[in-house]
C-alpha cells in the first residue's frame, strides 16, 4: 500500500487503482461494523491483523464488531483510508474495460452498479455475448490466466497459490506475466 501511495516511480505513470469487493467491504466495515462477521470469512481478519488490530476473534455479536471497527479506525493510517476512498469501480482504456469482477451482460455500462463491478460471477462468466469492450477482470480464481474474444481473466488466486498474474496489453496483443 505504501508503495502505491508514495512511490516516486509511479508519479509519472497514469495509474488508475480499482476497487474490489474486499476494499469495498473494508470501507463498509468502518461505517457498518456488523458486516465484520461476514467480512471475516473472506480476508477481513487478515486485513485487521495486518493493520495491527489484535484479539479480533470470530463473533456474530454486533457490539464486538463495533468495538473492532473502532479499533481498526484508530489503526488505519489516514493516507490509507483516503486511498481506499479514491479507488475507481472501473476504468476504460481504449477498447479495454478494467473492472474487479465483471459486468452484468444484460445491462448497458451506464446502468451497471458497484454490485456488478465488485461481486458478479456466473452471469458474467457464463454469458457468450460480445461486449462493447474487452473486459479485463479478476475476482474468480483459476489455475491459469485466460483470454477469449470477450474477456481477459487474471485472477490466479495469489492469496492461496502465491501466483500473482498481470497482463501486458499492447498493439501486438496480450502477454501474461506471472510470479511463477
Amino acid at each position: 500500500m505504501e508503495h502505491l501511495i508514495h512511490s516516486e516511480a509511479l508519479q509519472d505513470v497514469d495509474c488508475t487503482f480499482l476497487k474490489g469487493n474486499h476494499e469495498a467491504t473494508l470501507l463498509e466495515f468502518l461505517d457498518t461494523p456488523e458486516v465484520g462477521s461476514s467480512w471475516s470469512t473472506y480476508g477481513g481478519l487478515e486485513t485487521l491483523l495486518s493493520y495491527g488490530v489484535q484479539d479480533i476473534g470470530l463473533s456474530k455479536d454486533e457490539a464486538h464488531w463495533a468495538a473492532t471497527s473502532k479499533r481498526f479506525r484508530e489503526h488505519l493510517p489516514p493516507a490509507h483510508l483516503e486511498f481506499y476512498k479514491t479507488l475507481e469501480s472501473f476504468t476504460i482504456r481504449g477498447e479495454y474495460l478494467f473492472v474487479h469482477a465483471g459486468i452484468d451482460p444484460g445491462k448497458a455500462l451506464s446502468e451497471q452498479t458497484d454490485a456488478e463491478f465488485l461481486w458478479i460471477r456466473d452471469a458474467f462468466l457464463n454469458d457468450t455475448r460480445q461486449y462493447d469492450y474487452m473486459i479485463v477482470h479478476g475476482h474468480t480464481p483459476q489455475s491459469e490466466p485466460s483470454k477469449d474474444n470477450r474477456r481477459i481473466s487474471l485472477d490466479t488466486g495469489a492469496y492461496q497459490t502465491g501466483v500473482l498474474t498481470a497482463a501486458a496489453i499492447s498493439a501486438a496483443g496480450v502477454e501474461f506475466i506471472s510470479t511463477r
